[in-house]
């Protein structure tokens, strides 16, 4: 199992922490062992469930436990996984998010199921390489990201989940259609300016879904009341006509984006990790999930996405007045890689469906 670094340092190495391991002895057999807890190997049970996907069972479950009972337990794990004591931990909020993730997690430390995650294919158009990435999420931790491009869209999807996002779901979208033009330093430390420049973005986004429709609206019906299909005039017209968008969007990006400009958090906006680059390349629009606790009342809401460099990249939850910073993770994953992009996006619907 792969632990993202103690809150709130993104910059450092993921921490690596061995779940069973596996005996290949002669005939075709193999003994399994439990690695969880601290009291060594002990008795466990692998099956495979289905291709792409085996379970892991543990036979012992007694060697899990501690003497000093769940508190022993919630203490050496608030250590492992936080780096820190209860005692450290003022905010009450955080206190009892940090309960709720240690009482899910020990439930399922006798059986876990698990399934194959392919990294997103890169393309020569991708605004950086494609990959994992840890991120801040306020009282929630680090947690893993992932971020692969789609087009005009960029996606970062949850790997690792938390009481009120799931793994699986798209944390942020980012409308690579729509680059941000920020402010000089001093109007940005303004969160109303931001916000006003935002809303507008957003506006703008939501007017131009509302022509698209419109037009499929009426394109429908045309079809609807033609005795014989489009003409190829017409299809080729749309066709140029969306092409052109598209580039003319690409231009503008690539116009509107110095080698770096001036970054600063606005006022008001809380950070868990104050330590984030002074500089950005480009910023774009995009939209956060949020949601309260057990994924209710899910909505995306608008943010900005800030291209730091190759290797970081921030969001800033306009509605939360919250800031998470995310770096990549430098692991070397073996045959991770997705065999085509159709298996990658087929892959991302079915970690989706599982969180819902």
């Amino acid at each position: 199992m792969y632990l993202p670094p103690h809150d709130p340092h993104v910059d450092d190495p993921m921490r690596f922490k061995p779940l069973f391991r596996i005996h290949l002895m002669e005939r075709k057999c193999a003994t399994v062992e439990c690695m969880y807890g601290h009291k060594g190997p002990h008795n466990g049970h692998i099956q495979i469930v289905k291709k792409d996907e085996f379970s892991t069972k543990c036979n012992q479950t007694d060697h899990h436990r501690m003497s000093g009972g769940r508190q022993e337990e919630f203490r050496t794990w608030l250590r492992e996984e936080w780096g820190r004591t209860l005692e450290d931990i003022f905010h009450e909020h955080m206190q009892e998010l940090i309960l709720m993730k240690f009482i899910y997690t020990s439930q399922y430390d006798n059986c876990l199921t698990y399934r194959r995650i392919y990294l997103p294919p890169s393309g020569p158009d991708d605004l950086i390489q494609p990959g994992l990435f840890k991120g801040t999420y306020g009282s929630h931790g680090l947690e893993i990201v992932m971020l692969s491009f789609h087009g005009r869209k960029a996606k970062g999807t949850k790997i690792t989940g938390d009481p009120n996002i799931p793994a699986g779901q798209q944390t942020v979208e980012i409308d690579l259609a729509h680059p941000l033009q920020l402010p000089d330093i001093e109007n940005l430390r303004d969160f109303s300016e931001l916000s006003r420049i935002v809303l507008e973005v957003q506006e703008q986004v939501r007017r131009e879904e509302q022509e698209r429709e419109q037009r499929q609206e009426g394109e429908e019906h045309s079809q609807q009341a033609a005795s014989q299909p489009a003409s190829p005039l017409g299809g080729g017209g749309e066709g140029a006509e969306g092409e052109e968008t598209a580039a003319g969007a690409e231009g503008t990006t690539q116009e509107k984006a110095p080698a770096s400009q001036p970054f600063v958090l606005p006022m008001g906006v809380i950070s868990r990790n104050e330590d984030y680059p002074r500089t950005c390349r480009i910023c774009f629009y995009g939209t956060g999930l949020i949601a309260g606790h057990g994924f209710t009342s899910p909505e995306r809401t608008p943010g900005v996405f800030v291209l730091f460099d190759d290797d970081r990249f921030g969001f800033i939850w306009l509605e939360l007045k919250s800031f998470s910073l995310y770096s990549r993770i430098k692991v070397s994953f073996q045959n991770a890689q997705a065999p085509s992009r159709e298996a990658f996006e087929e892959m991302l619907k079915n970690i989706q469906s599982l969180a819902t």
